[in-house]
């Protein structure tokens, strides 16, 4: 197609103007084609892209025959193919700032969401009695049970999630328990303690992630703020949020559990204090220590010298040492952004994770993957996530506990 292009451009200057018509009549019918096949996500059959290949060829042998001038048509091609380039350059980056922007963005209906739970829990002192009564719980720190942890602010992901956990046990909510807890009533969780904290508080960092950049070089997800958000830090923090319990399941607010897990807890990590899928036995984490590794890391790169962005690099050099691998069929990666994930691996999976840009409540999700986390978000057996209604601003911290 560059080489038609460049050929309407010389013929049109020959004043050959049928031939700059008949290409670019080609050439549309290109477009059209490559357009209908990236829309559908299917391939081009052989038996719609051979007519049109043909045609073009045809017509850029009879460009080539009209002898127009060589030095002409290469000083053309040239400048077309430069043109292009910086074209294609502007639109990678171009996609890289809206994607970028798409997956931090908040839908508007799951916004309306969080707006009509928080006019619900100020309106219903009920469901303040039913969080107070829950909160109360000797279940939830009752180590004969098993017991998971998400931090989170997404509603509906947490839903699906432990829609997709409960119905291993039960197929409905009955014998488990679920509380909530909102990040602010950490009060141990100050600057003093925590470095990311003093982090936030600090200017430079707050216009660093908030405040945005016209510098092209430093990559837009490195802003992200969601990378300095306390949620995604306290999963290092789980000895103080759950101090009695010995033993924790951590899931993201991303992930789809397809398997039952209770076999989980009963696994030997020969003194390790994390497992592969993110599994803290919470008894050893105190020993080693681990969030104490976990601030110094932190503290050192201060100025983000040593990584940009998220909880896996501290989280790396904190377990170094300390971390069990498990069998990979526990955990598939890469749902939120690989579009070639074997389906015979997704079906052996435990847990399914959507990591990446392209979640599955967001309209840039995978449509093949889809399917697997939409399923849970009306609940099962005419049962709604009703619970998620427990939140002052937005879900911070929830646990659930079943038999």
């Amino acid at each position: 197609m560059t080489l038609a292009k460049a050929y309407v451009i010389i013929a049109k200057e020959h004043n050959n103007l049928h031939l700059a018509w008949e290409l670019s009549s080609k050439i549309r019918s290109c477009q059209l084609l490559l357009s209908k096949a990236a829309m559908k996500e299917d391939p081009i059959s052989l038996d719609e892209a051979e007519p049109i290949i043909k045609g073009l060829s045809s017509l850029i042998f009879k460009a080539q025959d009209a002898h127009y001038d060589i030095a002409t048509t290469m000083m053309t091609m040239k400048s077309h193919i430069h043109a292009l380039e910086e074209r294609a350059s502007a639109a990678t980056v171009q996609s890289t700032v809206f994607g970028q922007l798409a997956a931090e963005s908040l839908p508007k209906n799951l916004h309306c969401l969080h707006v009509k739970l928080m006019t619900d829990w100020l309106e219903k002192k009920s469901l303040q009695e039913l969080a107070d009564e829950k909160r109360n719980s000797p279940r939830l720190v009752d180590n004969n049970l098993y017991h998971f942890c998400i931090f989170s602010d997404n509603l509906v992901a947490v839903s699906v999630v432990i829609n997709s956990t409960a119905w291993f046990f039960s197929n409905d909510f009955r014998g488990s328990t679920i509380e909530v807890q909102n990040i602010e009533d950490f009060t141990w969780l100050n600057a003093s303690y925590s470095p990311v904290v003093k982090q936030l508080l600090e200017t430079d960092s707050r216009a660093y992630y908030f405040e945005g950049s016209q510098d092209m070089k430093i990559e837009p997800k490195f802003r992200n703020p969601k990378h300095i958000s306390l949620l995604n830090h306290l999963r290092f923090y789980i000895p103080e949020i759950y101090p009695q319990l010995e033993k924790v399941v951590f899931l993201d607010d991303d992930v789809v559990v397809q398997k039952e897990m209770t076999s989980l807890f009963s696994l030997d990590l020969h003194g390790n204090v994390n497992g592969a899928v993110e599994t803290c036995l919470e008894a050893f984490h105190r020993k080693s220590n681990v969030t104490a590794r976990y601030h110094y890391w932190q503290q050192q790169n201060v100025d983000k010298s040593l990584w940009k962005l998220g909880t896996l690099p501290p989280g790396l050099l904190a377990f170094y040492g300390l971390t069990e691998s498990l069998d990979r069929r526990w955990h598939v990666l890469g749902l939120g952004f690989d579009l070639n994930i074997d389906n015979r691996l997704i079906e052996s999976a435990a847990v399914i994770h959507f990591n990446g840009n392209m979640k599955p409540w967001l309209k840039l999700a995978i449509g093949r993957y889809k399917p697997l986390w939409e399923r849970y978000v009306k609940g099962f057996g005419g049962f709604n996530f009703l619970l998620i209604g427990f939140s002052f601003s937005g879900m911070q911290a929830l646990e659930l506990s079943a038999q």
